[in-house]
């Protein structure tokens, strides 16, 4: 199946089942079943099995998932059995921290170039990678291939960085800056808003104190 064509959802729900898998391997499990995947996601295991079945047969029925095979067919289903080359555009605090994390704790990327236009953040460093300018981004990601980033540029500058980055190259895209972006079909945007998921969150904290004041 194009990768185009599987269904948004069930992409985001993979990285769920791999972070259980890479969990059950360190707990040396090597057997795993659509019912405890279930109460390990808060998934149904019709749904675990619906979703595998997009890109082919995995288990056993009866005796279920092999860990480690489900894993590795996971990890090149997502494109993760190789360090994808990634770009952070945007270096203030939430970029800082983005980089930091990427660098240190993400073993499935790499990043090869850190933006910004603030002349106090470039040749700064982080983790021993330099930040650069803006004005350096076509050439950075054209030397190493880059087809990822993640922008966390303010909302009045997204659209015009995001225009160089795709003329540079870059096909998907991490949007964390609040407003939607213009790209071409072949350009994928993923919307992160942190103050809309606590805004939602606190939606239910609220239900729940109105809920113990109405008994």
């Amino acid at each position: 199946m194009s990768r185009r064509k599987t269904p948004k959802s069930v992409v985001k729900r993979l990285p769920v089942y791999l972070r259980i898998l890479d969990n059950l391997i360190r707990r040396d499990v090597d057997i795993i079943s659509s019912r405890v995947l279930s109460e390990e996601t808060g998934f149904t295991a019709e749904q675990i099995r619906k979703d595998l079945a997009y890109f082919g047969a995995f288990g056993t029925r009866g005796t279920g998932y092999n860990t480690s095979y489900l894993r590795e067919r996971l990890l090149r289903i997502i494109g993760l059995d190789k360090q994808t080359k990634i770009i952070i555009v945007g270096y203030g605090h939430l970029g800082k921290a983005l980089a930091r994390y990427n660098i240190t704790k993400n073993p499935y990327v790499r990043v090869v170039g850190i933006f910004d236009k603030d002349p106090a953040e470039i040749n700064t460093e982080v983790e021993g990678l330099r930040v650069s300018h803006i004005d350096q981004l076509p050439e950075i990601v054209r030397e190493y291939k880059a087809k990822v980033a993640i922008l966390t540029v303010p909302a009045e500058e997204a659209q015009k960085v995001v225009d160089l980055m795709v003329e540079s190259g870059i096909t998907a895209i991490l949007n964390f800056a609040h407003t939607k972006l213009h790209v071409p079909n072949h350009v994928y945007v993923d919307n992160a808003d942190l103050t809309i998921e606590l805004q939602s969150l606190i939606y239910y904290a609220e239900e729940d104190e109105k809920s113990h004041y109405a008994e």
